[in-house]
């Protein structure tokens, strides 16, 4: 039996092409398995081989998306994949959307079948969930060993077209799909058993697992606002002109600390940039607040704002962030924060 050709896509850094810094490479392809897919190539044994590994910049895929797909299509068209496998991204976010994208339009353009693999926190999770089937992963590349024999076995299943199990017994990130099954049970003895398990402190799994959101506890109000230090914080991806630290567009890996002074365009890639480079005020009032200011309204302005873009940017990465600069406004004597978005 010949074995299954498989088309692995990683992104510029596991590729060993560099960082950030050689994020704008274009798509391009090598043959075989390269990085990661050494491990990936050792799961398949003998009945899958990598025949071709595309590799793409997270920046330049981000930003070029239509020309990168088309490419990325045809290259993975001309190897007569049988699989296609993207990452693992870990919490990559600018690559987990890579992959998520790339995976969905092979999957739907060439009907080939398709799986990644990513952070539950990676904003490719919940971009493409419903469509795309994503291994879970732990945040970072120190879990690769763990990840690359789960996501050979599952990608193996696929391309056999053997029966999915659900995702607690797969590994791969709920879907939101519902299928019938037979258990032994019916609905109410196995309700009762979990009621049961749970008021005497043991341990249940429900069947019907609920969301779970943050609770953020409100700010004390300001007593007095005409003596009040207000700074300036946006997603918004408001920038001195030239984008000094390279703030990326989407998926943001950094924020950067200006003087309210130096607004020049914004770095954000997820709405029309016309407006906001015509006058960053839009995005970031500071002309406002020199309003309230010479009107006696507020105390102060900060004189420094914090920025980054809110475009597919990971909780986990702007939690850092705001913890991080939330320090510097507190030593700096700041009383409130305007948090503006798009």
């Amino acid at each position: 039996m010949a074995k299954l050709k498989v088309v692995h896509y990683i992104n510029q850094f596991f590729a060993n092409i560099g960082g950030e810094e050689m994020a704008h490479v274009p798509a391009e392809k090598r043959a075989g398995h390269v990085g990661p897919g050494m491990g990936l190539q050792k799961e398949f044994g003998e009945e899958a081989e990598i025949v071709a590994t595309i590799i793409c910049g997270d920046s330049y895929f981000n930003e070029n998306v239509d020309e990168a797909l088309e490419n990325i299509l045809a290259m993975v068209k001309e190897e007569g994949a049988d699989l296609f496998v993207a990452g693992p991204a870990f919490n990559a976010g600018r690559y987990g959307a890579a992959c998520g994208t790339v995976c969905d339009a092979v999957q739907e353009k060439l009907g080939i079948p398709v799986v990644t693999a990513m952070y539950e926190e990676n904003p490719g999770v919940d971009m493409f969930r419903k469509s795309v089937y994503m291994l879970a992963t732990t945040n970072s590349a120190a879990g690769m060993r763990k990840a690359l024999p789960v996501l050979g076995k599952f990608a193996l299943k696929l391309a056999k077209n053997e029966t999915i199990g659900s995702p607690a017994v797969e590994g791969y990130h709920a879907r939101g799909v519902r299928r019938n099954i037979f258990a032994e049970e019916n609905g109410a003895t196995r309700a009762a058993e979990m009621l049961v398990a749970k008021l005497n402190g043991r341990e249940f799994v429900t069947e019907y697992p609920m969301p779970v959101f943050d609770n953020v506890e409100p700010g004390k109000a300001i007593k007095d606002l005409s003596k009040a230090r207000i700074a300036l914080v946006t997603s918004g991806g408001i920038v001195p002109s030239g984008n000094p630290d390279r703030i990326e567009s989407s998926s943001a890996s950094k924020y950067g600390q200006y003087e309210i002074e130096n607004m020049g365009e914004t770095a954000h890639g997820g709405y029309d940039p016309i407006y906001a480079n015509e006058d960053p005020n839009r995005v970031l009032p500071v002309d406002v607040l020199k309003d309230l200011q010479a009107e006696g309204k507020i105390g102060s302005i900060h004189p420094y704002y914090y920025t980054t873009t809110g475009n597919g940017t990971s909780v986990a990465n702007s939690k850092a962030f705001a913890t991080e600069f939330a320090q510097k406004l507190l030593a700096d004597g700041v009383d409130a924060v305007i948090l503006t978005s798009t």
